[in-house]
């Protein structure tokens, strides 16, 4: 099953110690600070130095962005940390629990009785999810759970 919501950057912009400006493929736009994993995370070390932070890209088709010494942070990550950095929890709470039961976007919306293109909708954070999506994927992990 692919947990890919087929969201990928289309261009980054270093616009700021620690903060990216990234233009996803369907043109959303939103402001990401990467100071916290920056210094948390070792593999990330090199880009401490705000002038090798700043030599970002785009990682090849899209799924990723790169930066020089064969560093990188994949697209649907950093999608998650930009909605929750701007203020979308519900996006990423829906995220998630995709992502922890390995659920395609149409093995969702089956599970859900939704469609796809809605499931899509609250993947991508493109529109809110609604409260009562939230309550049925919490109502579906405890029906799996309970059938286990």
């Amino acid at each position: 099953m692919s947990t890919n919501n087929a969201i990928g950057i289309a261009e980054v912009k270093h616009t700021g110690a620690y903060t990216l400006r990234v233009r996803w493929t369907k043109d959303r736009v939103l402001t990401l600070d990467l100071r916290e994993p920056v210094f948390k995370l070792n593999g990330l070390r090199p880009l401490r130095d705000t002038a090798a932070f700043a030599l970002t890209g785009v990682g090849e088709g899209g799924h990723s962005v790169v930066w020089p010494g064969e560093i990188d942070m994949g697209a649907a990550r950093l999608l998650e940390m930009a909605l929750e950095q701007n203020g979308r929890a519900d996006a990423v709470e829906f995220i998630r629990w995709r992502w922890k039961h390995g659920l395609s976007l149409t093995d969702a919306a089956e599970a859900l009785g939704l469609s796809r293109r809605q499931v899509a909708y609250c993947a991508s954070g493109e529109h809110a999810v609604p409260r009562t999506v939230l309550l049925a994927c919490k109502g579906w992990e405890a029906e799996r759970q309970a059938a286990a």
